[in-house]
């Protein structure tokens, strides 16, 4: 069985991350690929405003994007310069005021975490382990608070429903706009405090199958 097929026989196992729920009715696509010029042009502070602005402007409490989108923004920042070729995001991208409660969408228990403080990266960042009908995979969440990170250690549990974490604000959350990178992966392969969220096309073939679209956790 393949990871989408075991989420969609198990959708009575899980929880929202959000509250309240996310819906089509009460989110909007964000746009963050390289041929969308909306948000050209702006500092730091403005591109925030003008990200909260626009879910206003039409009622969302939310915006919800970014699987397999290709993003020109990477070459800009400190983790990808040089590696121009990375620019496949393979997580969603779900764009809500820092201070937001992350909830755990399964029971699941802490795999690692770290606090990555390097400009792009994902800043603080957890990744849980899951496992549904003998089936083992991951969720990541990335570019939160740093008290998400308090009083953590790996191992730790966490029944669905239950509150994970907070959104970061900047600088702690990589520098980005706050939002939650969300991210399912089915093998690790070895790695532990992080994961590739933005990867090379031609590598794509295989991270289309390890970290598999994850929209239908987000919005109901």
């Amino acid at each position: 069985m393949n990871l989408e097929n075991l989420i969609a026989n198990n959708r009575t196992c899980f929880v929202s991350l959000f509250e309240p729920v996310l819906t089509a009715a009460n989110t909007m696509y964000m746009d963050l690929s390289s041929s969308n010029r909306e948000f050209d042009g702006f500092s730091e502070a403005e591109l925030d405003r003008a990200i909260l602005a626009r879910l206003a402007s039409v009622g969302a409490v939310a915006g919800v994007g970014g699987y397999l989108e290709n993003r020109s923004l990477y070459k800009d920042t400190e983790l990808f310069e040089g590696d121009e070729e990375r620019c496949i995001h393979i997580g969603v991208d779900v764009f809500v005021p820092a201070g937001t409660a992350v909830y755990t969408p399964f029971d699941g228990e802490v795999q690692s975490f770290a606090n990555r403080q390097v400009t792009g990266d994902y800043g603080p960042v957890i990744i849980l382990q899951h496992r549904l009908d003998d089936f083992e995979f991951h969720t990541l969440y990335g570019h939160l608070s740093e008290g998400s990170l308090d009083g953590l250690v790996d191992g730790q549990i966490f029944s669905a429903g239950e509150k994970l974490a907070e959104i970061g604000p900047r600088p702690v959350n990589g520098n980005w706009p706050p939002h939650l990178h969300f991210q399912m992966i089915r093998d690790m392969q070895g790695y532990r405090g992080d994961y590739p969220g933005v990867v090379r096309p031609t590598e794509l073939d295989f991270f289309r199958q390890n970290c598999p679209d994850p929209s239908a956790l987000i919005v109901a």
